[in-house]
């Protein structure tokens, strides 16, 4: 199996880091090693693994059964963590966003530019079936040239609790814009190739958190107390961002709003279009033709229903480990430039204006890359 032999610890044993372990055991790898504040969690992860498990990353790092660490924290510890792992020449994959600042990513970015590891992020929407689906149709060119992208990952009522590290500024970094609009940002980005972004326009509301009435059917919040705890954290964003090719994303993004909740992504094409929810496995490719008479064609397709985009992910870091080679998908580059949009979104948001930006570092990249003339 692809992970053979290799030694794997996971920082954070809260639900995203076990759902991590079992995927990763699955594809081989070893689960060797766990790290929690919480003993109760240290406890009950050593008993499903059969891992060490330590009270901080540094112990981890200093196993030397460990080649590869997942990173499942809150956003604020994912640069102490992943600095040291990459530091020490080990590989990562650290979960979305990649950090809780624009300059936090930035330091990430260049320590993982100098590491003899590899560092990947964990979007895993863009390996769904649905995404799967839609690159091999993009491949084939048939939907011609991409010109917008309407992202939605909205909530009707889904606030974290206050209390949790979701709504804290100091650990989040932000709020819905941060914990679900990247995905939806992300995979935008992504379905244009990561174009150059040179304008962002944002606007986030703090609507429902603070209120007293706020009502949570479903119990989303568990104990919903909004004077518990402070809550300065976004619970919905609009975003309009525009390329230097003019290409342009709409986002919506909330973990509260009256409206139906929504993950619905659609991507405009000069030929064709496509739409699908985020995450799912079925994609609806609509076209107009001109046969027989005037007509429109709608096209589903379904994808097996097996293929997740954790475990997809997962693999690909395992063999870009396994091959010793560049990931090809899920880079800090890729994962960069979504925050710089991120950061983008909450300036302008903050002074009311648009934001203007210059190439992104991977734009820069890949000019770097590409053929000089003489």
């Amino acid at each position: 199996m692809i992970g053979d032999g290799i030694g794997v610890g996971i920082v954070g044993l809260g639900g995203m880091g076990n759902l991590h372990a079992r995927s990763i055991r699955d594809l081989g790898a070893e689960i060797v090693a766990g790290v929690d504040l919480v003993p109760e969690q240290r406890d009950r992860f050593a008993g499903e693994f059969g891992a060490r498990t330590y009270e901080t990353h540094e112990e981890l790092v200093d196993d030397d059964a460990v080649d590869a660490v997942i990173v499942t924290t809150p956003n604020r510890f994912h640069e102490p963590i992943t600095v040291t792992a990459l530091e020490a020449g080990l590989d990562v994959l650290v979960e979305k966003p990649l950090a809780h600042t624009l300059e936090s990513a930035e330091r990430i970015a260049e320590t993982a530019a100098r590491s003899d590891g590899i560092c990947m992020v964990g979007f895993h929407n863009r390996h769904a079936a649905s995404m799967a689906m839609f690159d091999e149709q993009h491949a084939r060119g048939r939907f011609g040239d991409l010109t917008h992208v309407e992202a939605n990952y909205v909530r009707r009522r889904g606030v974290p609790g206050p209390g949790s590290w979701f709504t804290d500024p100091e650990l989040a970094g932000g709020g819905a814009l941060l914990d679900i609009g990247v995905h939806a940002l992300d995979l935008a980005l992504y379905a244009l190739d990561f174009p150059d972004v040179v304008e962002v326009s944002g606007v986030t509301r703090t609507t429902f958190g603070t209120s007293e009435e706020y009502a949570d059917p479903d119990g989303f919040g568990d104990n919903w107390d909004a004077e518990a705890e402070a809550y300065e954290v976004d619970d919905s964003v609009s975003a309009f961002i525009r390329t230097a090719d003019g290409q342009t994303i709409s986002l919506e993004a909330a973990w509260a709003t009256n409206r139906e909740e929504s993950m619905d992504f659609r991507v405009r094409g000069t030929r064709s279009g496509a739409q699908f929810d985020i995450g799912d496995t079925e994609l609806r490719i609509l076209e107009a033709g001109t046969t027989g008479c005037d007509h429109y064609a709608d096209v589903a397709m379904t994808g097996d229903s097996a293929v997740t985009g954790y475990a997809e992910q997962d693999e690909q870091f395992l063999e870009a480990i396994a091959t010793a080679s560049v990931p090809e998908t899920n880079t800090v580059a890729e994962a960069l430039t979504v925050q710089r949009v991120i950061d983008a979104i909450y300036r302008s948001s903050e002074t009311g204006r648009a934001v203007q930006l210059e190439a992104s570092p991977l734009v820069e990249a890949r000019l770097e890359q590409s053929p000089r003339l003489d």
